[in-house]
This record gives structure tokens, C-alpha cells and sequence, in this order.
């Protein structure tokens, strides 16, 4: 099962900046054996816990650059005087997972847990977690552990009861399964541990003004002998924190409270979980994307390629912002007029992805402006299964025939395995689009089809105005121009830096050379040199997401993925594998871009967008799951080194 073990050091304990670095990586070395899927730690000091953590070994966290400046920021707030004994007191404590349940690549999933009133670590699994989740229906589920429950409930049931002990009797006494504990209350500076299995081992060091726990009595051992010359081993004190047994330690005087988690072996003072007390702020920094300068006005950060911030801090995409003129109602009805036919019979081709606005496009023009449409598809291999129902709902509901056009699939993710496995050997965010090179094809289907059935009429529902993805050209040094989303408007000198960028890319890294080469060349082509004549439904009407996502999921059933609120992207893994890319790497996706463009267009505010972010780029599991599936990649490995991945912020 997992490690858990930390320490805290008193105002007068000797502890400078190499010391204290030396004994968190003593813990975690002694504790890996035990968890090698996750890691993370929690520092309780001036006031403040914080966090963070990494889907990675121990091993392999310490040595990214994240936690690096994360340690040296904490280890330069202590408080030391002239003999670098401490002033205030510093806590300590860390993690070292084996995955039960929930997936280490979710960074909330990992530890220490973060709740209300506690940061916490278990070891252990909580075999009665959907129980207490339904019992409890206000705890607010955010993750997929059970460990979740454990500090939620602990939260609830400490301030109900006005004191932590009781809120420990109370949890101990509800779960089942097996839990040892350690936690950092947001309300007392106090460390808490208990157990109902007696993996737990404490050691109190009294000379040297500490206390240090571990999951087994070993590590203490092994850690006490190899800084021996730090510590009076000789005055240490050595005990198990034994099966339904807990403790209370002050941070002052770090000497442990017990009391039975029963009840029984008498009742120690009660200690106060109101809000009275003196208060310790929860700072999550596993990641630095919270502190990215961001305009003041949109979203979008310092990392967005070419931007710029005046004397406000508002960014020069919102100065120059510019809504986007509509051809109108009239303009399309009087295209659409030219071609509709009187008898029924077919009079537009409408490419047909399965996603939201593609399904609402189908709607629209059957149902508002009297089309006949037929629909197609290209199915390249990265549709999902949701996008697949929805076609058939849509299609069904609407009556309109479909035309399904597939490629090699086995070889279309064949092609895709290779460049990611180029790219993840010199990963750069302007060759992040190269991947999905494959999917271009739909442009040509089109033109196909039109000399087929001998309709003229093609209709793309893509391209609103919300939808903009101009970043992924800035990676490659090409700035944003007013294209929108047809790339063929591209200057001729923006086409030519594009190539060079690639035609560079593959000279340096030659894993790009293989046979997607075609795929690649057909992609360039088709997005900025074939200039195209389709008719783009939302270059003319309004593109109202409150109406669009109520007419599909209301009048069609139309199904939204069960693990986010989001309608948007959900048609295929590709496009969320690329987003967890560019979130990672430069701490934003397309997800703030859309966001940004609705706060331009006064839909929503600054602060809605900011939380709406914060669920958006979180990695959705279920989905890149099974994309890693498809194209044959080792998910852990990837999302490992893509993690590893120098940040741009």
C-alpha cells in the first residue's frame, strides 16, 4: 500500500535549508517501495499549506524543474536566526501512491488530498466510499479515490462536533476498509494521525525539537541512522500509533496526544475546529499555470504566442477585437433559395462530424430553412463512441441519409503513433498539429461527392467565431491574422514560414520522415492552398451556445459525455490529448482561447471564465484513455513524459 511519513520542527529545532532538504528526500527514498505511481507533499509554514504533487514516482518528481522551485521558495521562507535554528515552526508531510482507484495522470486524484478545513494523506483503501458519498450527497464529490471521502467526511464531522478528536471517532467509526491518516487542519496548527490498522510510526526527538512519522517503523529507523549526527538517537523515543488509536501534535510542542478512536482510554481536551481559530490558507502549487499573468480583461496568459499587455494589463488581442460581421439571415436564405429543391429531392451536402455544431447545422437547415440535405462523414479512426450515437440520433430524428466515408483506420493510428513518438522525442507546440494530419481528407470527400451526386451545394457548420485556434500557427511563428478559421486566407509569406517551420522541424528531428509523409504533405495542402468554396453556416447566422446546447440535448437526446458539463470537444481524443499538450506545456488550451471569445462578446464574465477553465483543462481520463488505446501508446508513459516536459511559464 502507500508511504505517508513527515515531520515538524519546532520554533529552536536546527534546521537550515540543506538540512530540511535532506530529510524530505531521506522520507521519500525510505518510502517509495511502498508507492511508485504518484507523489506529493504538503508544507505547513507562515501560515500557509502548501501543496504539491506529481502522477510520477518519487524519484522522478524530485527531479522536475516544478518541484525544484517549489522546494527552494518554501526553504527560503524559513524562518531562521544567525544560528539557523527556527523561529517559527515548519511541518512536513508526504506522499508516495500506489493507485487503487482514480487515476494518477488526474492531478486531483493524487495526494495530499485538498478539502475545506484539512490537507491529508492516506494509506489504505475505503471499501464503503459510494456508501458514504450517498449518505452524505452535500460532501461535494470532485475526484474518482476513496480517499476523497475520508478528509470531506473528517472536514464535516470535525465541525460539527467542535473538535478534531471527535471528528476522527466519528469517521473511524463510519468507514470500512482499512485507513492510517495524516493531516494538516486549516484551522490549528496541529499535525493529526490515526489508524485503524496501526501503520503508523512516530518518533520524538526532543533534543532536536521534532517528531517524525513514517508508514513503518523501518524508514524511521533507517532515517534516524542516517542522520545520526543530526539528533541525540539515544534520547529518541520510538512508538507505534497502534490499530484504533489517533493523536493531536501541536507544532509548537511536538509531543502527541493519543486517544482511542473507540472512545475508550479517557478523553483528551478537546481540540477546537471552529473558526475561531488561528487559520492556515491551502495553496495548491503542483502547478504554476495559477500564476500566469493573464489579461485583465480576457483570459488569455503571457504564454499566448504574440501577445502583448498595455499599462492595464488588457491584452492587444482585446483592444483589437473586432466582432465578427455576419453575411446574415437574408444573405444565406437567398444562397440556400438558389439551390433548394421544390420536389424533396437532395439540393446540399453537409459535413457531418457528430459534434455539436455539425448536429446543429443538420437541425437548422432541415428544420428552419427547408433543406434537403444528405450528410457525410470521414471516419479516420479517432471518432469517438459518443460522437457515433449522436450521428444516429440526429440523423434518425431528422430523417436524412448518410454517407460514411472510412479510411485504413489500423494504418491512419499507425501514422499518428510515429509522429508522437517523433514529437515526444524533441517535443515542440508547433509541431502539435502534424498529428492529426489525417483528418484533412473531409475537405476533399466534399469535392468528391459534389462531382458524385451532382449537387453543388457543400456545407460546412464549422468556424464560428468563438472557435479560435490561430495559437497553434503562433507556435510555429506565424502571428494571428483576421482568417478566422479558413487557413487558405493566410498570407503568402505566413504559407511560406509555415513550410520552412516544418521542413526545419524535420531536419532536426528525422522521426517525422516516415510513411504519414503523404498525409502531412495532402494536410499543408488542403488547409492553406486549396482554396475552398463551401458555404460556412456560422459565417452567417449567430452562433448561441445556450439555445444550440438546449435545442440538441432537449428535442434530440443528444448525449454529452458523462465525466464533463462540456459539449464542446467531445467528438474525438485527438483534440483532448492535444489540449492536455498545450495546457501542460504552456498553461493554457483552446478551451481559455473560446472562454476569451465569449467574454470579448459579453456572454460571460472574466470570473466565470476563470472557473470554468479550472474544470475545462482538467485531463479527462476516460477520454485519453481511449485514445492511447486506439493509437497503440502507452498512456502512462506519454502523459510521464509529456509531464517532463519544460514548461513555458
Amino acid at each position: 500500500m502507500c508511504g505517508i511519513f513527515g515531520f515538524i520542527a519546532a520554533p529552536g529545532a536546527e534546521l537550515g535549508p540543506d538540512r530540511m532538504r535532506n530529510y524530505i528526500s531521506d522520507l521519500f527514498a525510505l518510502s517509495e517501495p511502498r508507492g511508485q505511481e504518484a507523489s506529493g507533499m504538503a508544507i505547513a509554514l507562515d501560515g500557509e499549506i502548501r501543496v504539491f504533487k506529481r502522477g510520477l514516482a518519487p524519484s522522478r518528481m524530485m527531479r522536475t524543474r516544478g518541484y525544484q522551485e517549489f522546494l527552494e521558495a518554501n526553504l527560503a521562507d524559513l524562518a531562521l536566526d544567525e544560528n539557523a535554528r527556527l523561529l517559527a515552526p515548519a511541518a512536513v508531510m508526504g506522499h508516495c501512491r500506489l493507485v487503487t482507484n482514480g487515476a494518477e495522470i488526474v492531478a486531483g486524484n493524487n495526494h495530499p488530498v485538498l478539502v475545506r478545513g484539512a490537507v491529508g494523506i492516506h494509506n489504505g483503501i475505503v471499501t464503503n466510499d459510494a456508501a458514504l458519498w450517498k449518505k452524505y450527497p452535500n460532501l461535494n464529490q470532485e475526484h474518482d479515490i476513496d480517499s476523497e471521502v475520508l478528509f470531506r467526511l473528517l472536514d464535516h464531522h470535525a465541525l460539527e462536533t467542535k473538535s478534531m478528536e471527535h471528528g476522527l471517532r466519528r469517521l473511524f467509526a463510519e468507514i470500512e476498509g482499512s485507513a492510517s491518516i495524516a493531516f494538516f487542519p486549516t484551522r490549528e496548527p496541529v499535525l493529526g494521525l490515526a489508524t485503524n490498522l496501526g501503520s503508523l510510526h512516530i518518533a520524538s526527538l526532543p533534543d532536536a525539537k521534532m517528531l517524525v512519522f513514517a508508514s513503518e517503523a523501518y524508514f524511521l529507523k533507517s532515517f534516524l541512522a542516517r542522520n545520526k549526527r543530526h539528533f541525540s538517537t539515544s534520547a529518541a523515543t520510538t512508538v507505534q500509533v497502534r490499530a484504533g488509536e489517533g493523536c493531536i501534535i501541536p507544532f509548537h510542542v511536538p509531543q502527541p496526544v493519543f486517544f482511542r478512536l473507540d472512545g475508550n482510554g479517557g478523553e483528551p481536551e478537546a481540540s477546537r475546529a471552529d473558526e475561531g481559530g488561528p487559520g492556515f490558507k491551502i495553496l495548491d502549487l503542483s502547478s504554476r499555470v495559477a500564476e500566469i499573468q493573464r489579461c485583465t480583461k480576457c483570459i488569455l496568459p503571457r504564454t499566448y504566442p504574440f501577445i502583448e499587455f498595455d499599462e492595464d494589463g488588457v491584452c492587444n488581442h482585446c483592444r483589437d477585437y473586432q466582432p465578427v460581421a455576419l453575411a446574415g439571415h437574408q444573405a444565406l436564405e437567398a444562397t440556400l433559395a438558389k439551390h433548394r429543391s421544390n420536389d424533396g429531392s437532395l439540393d446540399c451536402i453537409v459535413a457531418f462530424s457528430g459534434g455539436r455544431d455539425s448536429s446543429y447545422g443538420l437541425h437548422v437547415l432541415k428544420t428552419e430553412y427547408k433543406m434537403n440535405p444528405i450528410a457525410y462523414s470521414y471516419d479516420w479512426g479517432m471518432v469517438t463512441g459518443i460522437a457515433r450515437r449522436n450521428q444516429a440520433r440526429m440523423l434518425g430524428k431528422l430523417r436524412i441519409e448518410h454517407i460514411l466515408r472510412a479510411a485504413d483506420i489500423p494504418t491512419k493510428r499507425r501514422y499518428m503513433r510515429k509522429n508522437i513518438r517523433a514529437w515526444l522525442k524533441r517535443p515542440h507546440l508547433g509541431m502539435v498539429p502534424l498529428f492529426m494530419a489525417g483528418d484533412k481528407f473531409f475537405y476533399d470527400i466534399g469535392r468528391e461527392l459534389r462531382k458524385e451526386l451532382g449537387i453543388p451545394l457543400v456545407i460546412f457548420c464549422a468556424g464560428n467565431e468563438l472557435e479560435r485556434t490561430d495559437f497553434k500557427g503562433g507556435f510555429a511563428g506565424v502571428r494571428e491574422s483576421q482568417h478566422g478559421q479558413r487557413l487558405f486566407a493566410f498570407s503568402a509569406l505566413n504559407k511560406l514560414q509555415i513550410a520552412a517551420f516544418y521542413g526545419g522541424q524535420y531536419l532536426l528531428n528525422p522521426g517525422y520522415i516516415n510513411e504519414s509523409l503523404f498525409d502531412t504533405v495532402h494536410s499543408f495542402r488542403s488547409s492553406f492552398l486549396s482554396k475552398d468554396d463551401f458555404l460556412y453556416l456560422f459565417h452567417h447566422i449567430p452562433w448561441e451556445e445556450d439555445v444550440i446546447n438546449r435545442t440538441l440535448i432537449g428535442e434530440y437526446g443528444w448525449e454529452t459525455a458523462p465525466h464533463t458539463d462540456n459539449t464542446w470537444r467531445i467528438g474525438d481524443g485527438y483534440t483532448t490529448f492535444i489540449n492536455h499538450i498545450y495546457f501542460t506545456v504552456a498553461g493554457f488550451s483552446e478551451f481559455d482561447t473560446y472562454r476569451s471569445q465569449q467574454i470579448r462578446k459579453g456572454l460571460i464574465s472574466r470570473d466565470e471564465a476563470l472557473a470554468i477553465i479550472a474544470h475545462d483543462n482538467e485531463a479527462d481520463m476516460h477520454v485519453l484513455t481511449e485514445f492511447m488505446q486506439q493509437v497503440g501508446l502507452n498512456l502512462e508513459e506519454v502523459m510521464s513524459k509529456i509531464d517532463m516536459i519544460p514548461k513555458i511559464y
